[in-house]
């Protein structure tokens, strides 16, 4: 069950989350055809470290026995899904579609966002899918009220993209946070008939992330235990926010780039 976050609590993410915002930002600034994905981290590092905060996945691990991930910043390029270390670099080509995932520690409480972008001139499938995966995004929001069902979640993201033609990855999903990177609940972005029915309540702290493929929606892991690819190797796109649950809705503390 989601940690309820104190009106406290609630204050340190949202500076925490403008931190993280201001960050991104900046990183998404910077790409274009040429630019390293060790660049864009370096960006990302000294945006974090400058507002007072420390990234949240340099040496992160899921479990105790993972290899520890290497860097500030996850840069997931076209058929890459997510977790793709920024490092070592590697350059931007024109036409690629590139994820990026950043997440931040202030105050001993935790933001994550995520968005993709085009570099330089992106194919119409290209333009399409990052279209419907932000759309996507912005219909599971629309979900998010107290008494409603962390499920009304995913029905609202799975039936949106299958209707746009496109899939939603199934073995990664959203989740609660706070002190923690991932806490509960899990946010599937797709009925998931196994889980446990969880209701949304004020002062839960989100994070929605829908992943959307082209093709089929399975996935796998490259060699470097982190990177997670399209077994299919079609094009894949992935946005995020955290967001704080109210008694109105919710409220995003960390905005996308426009």
């Amino acid at each position: 069950m989601a940690i309820i976050k104190t009106s406290e609590e609630i204050e340190i993410l949202r500076r925490g989350g403008a931190l993280l915002a201001a960050a991104l930002k900046e990183v998404a600034r910077e790409v274009r055809p040429g630019v390293r994905t060790s660049e864009l981290d370096a960006v990302a590092e000294r945006a974090i470290r400058a507002g007072g905060g420390e990234p949240s996945f340099l040496g992160y691990k899921n479990r105790a026995s993972d290899r520890p991930f290497t860097t500030t910043l996850c840069t997931s390029i076209n058929h890459e899904v997510v977790h793709a270390p920024a490092k070592p670099g590697r350059e931007l080509k024109d036409g690629d579609v590139v994820g990026l995932d950043i997440g931040a520690r202030a105050e001993g409480y935790c933001t994550d966002m995520a968005v993709t972008v085009g570099v330089g001139q992106i194919s119409k499938e290209a333009k399409r899918l990052v279209a419907v995966t932000r759309e996507s995004l912005l219909r599971g929001l629309a979900a998010v009220k107290p008494g409603a069902w962390i499920a009304d979640i995913g029905r609202a993201v799975q039936t949106y993209v299958e209707r746009e033609g496109y899939s939603v990855v199934r073995d990664l999903v959203g989740h609660g946070i706070g002190t923690g990177v991932h806490e509960e609940p899990r946010i599937p972005n797709y009925v998931d008939q196994r889980q446990k029915p969880v209701r949304i309540e004020a002062g839960m702290a989100l994070c929605l992330e829908p992943m959307v493929a082209v093709g089929h929606y399975a996935v796998g892991t490259l060699p470097d235990g982190w990177t997670i690819v399209t077994a299919d190797r079609t094009l894949a796109a992935h946005f995020e926010v955290t967001i704080i649950v109210n008694k109105k809705g919710y409220e995003i503390i960390t905005p996308l780039p426009v």
